[in-house]
């Protein structure tokens, strides 16, 4: 599995900046979709970054084209969440893989 880094853009027709995110349409469906991303070891780590407008999932998958049919079943895709970049991250540094030493 390669580790991809994901850039997304809050940027949807439906998507309301005057809105809390908990509070915009399909906040829970969103919400259980991206829980279960993470269950499933897909998502590592991900969040907004500071102008909360992006959003920055680092994930592992097979290829570019993977991350873009697994985010297209977001029900938030494309209608709050735009996907913008999708690029392989090499990972040289990971304090989880240091096993206890």
């Amino acid at each position: 599995m390669s580790v991809f880094l994901v850039t997304l853009h809050r940027s949807g027709p439906s998507y309301d900046p005057a809105l809390p995110l908990e509070e915009q349409s399909g906040w829970s469906e969103h919400a259980a979709f991206m829980d279960d991303l993470v269950d499933s070891g897909f998502v590592v780590l991900g969040g907004p970054l500071a102008d909360e407008h992006r959003v920055v999932l680092a994930v592992e998958a097979e290829s570019d084209d993977a991350v873009r049919r697994t985010l297209a079943a977001d029900p938030w895709h494309p209608s709050h969440l735009v996907v913008d970049t999708v690029e392989p991250w090499t990972v040289r540094l990971d304090s989880r893989r240091r096993g206890g030493a």
